[in-house]
């Protein structure tokens, strides 16, 4: 399964190739051969472009011969809400939203996401209210976060 996953990696990022502002997010591929790609992009991504990619895409694989019979289903999204951040760059696109980050160490944080260096994040947490409100910013090593997730507030 890992060689089929590396091949198609890199179907979907010679695809990619020609808008360097998307990248691929992550592959998924259940037992069923059900695939599920998903891509993002710095400025959003249109849904006419993955609907673009997934025809590429699929015409790709069915000529690749990766999967016998042409059995397999694809799907190309890009990551909702409920997928976690696993890029650098999808950090940096996120850069003034909320979010939850979960560290390896079970730690918890939630706050305004400020700023993606390349080491990790910096985010902005308050405690308090009124007078006695304290922001703070806590720089997160990559390393140390095991998920984050986009937070919505209203």
């Amino acid at each position: 399964m890992e060689t089929v996953l590396d091949a198609i990696t890199q179907k979907v990022n010679s695809l990619l190739e020609a808008n360097p502002s998307h990248f691929l997010v992550d592959i998924r591929i259940k037992p069923t051969n059900n695939i599920k790609v998903f891509v993002d992009a710095d400025e959003g991504i249109m849904l006419s472009t993955l609907i673009d990619y997934n025809r590429k895409l699929y015409k790709i694989l069915e000529e690749s011969g990766l999967f016998p019979a042409d059995d397999f289903s694809l799907e190309v999204s890009s990551p909702g809400l409920d997928e976690p951040l696993k890029k650098q760059r999808q950090y940096k696109k996120n850069a003034g939203r909320y979010v939850h980050v979960t560290k390896n160490d079970g730690g918890v944080v939630e706050g305004k996401l400020i700023e993606a260096t390349e080491d990790g994040i910096v985010v902005e947490t308050e405690t308090g209210k009124g007078k006695k409100k304290e922001v703070k910013q806590e720089t997160i090593l990559f390393s140390d976060i095991k998920t984050t997730k986009i937070q919505v507030k209203f």
